[in-house]
């Protein structure tokens, strides 16, 4: 069984949801330069950017988890 071939619903919706909270909140952070906040803002918008990307990449991997 893989998991991610079979909800594509769901897994659209993680992409989209990881994708759109990362962006504002990099953007965010962004926006407060000079400031500690900021960084940790745009780096948790580039873990939360990764973790979209990593979910849709995760239906073509070669092993299933």
């Amino acid at each position: 069984m893989n998991f991610w071939k079979e909800h594509v619903g769901l897994r659209a919706f993680l992409i989209i949801a990881f994708f759109v909270l990362g962006m504002a909140l990099t953007v965010i952070g962004w926006q407060m330069t000079g400031k500690l906040k900021g960084l940790i803002l745009m780096l948790v918008g580039i873990v939360f950017l990764l973790t979209a990307l990593f979910v849709y990449n995760k239906p073509y991997s070669g092993k299933s988890r």
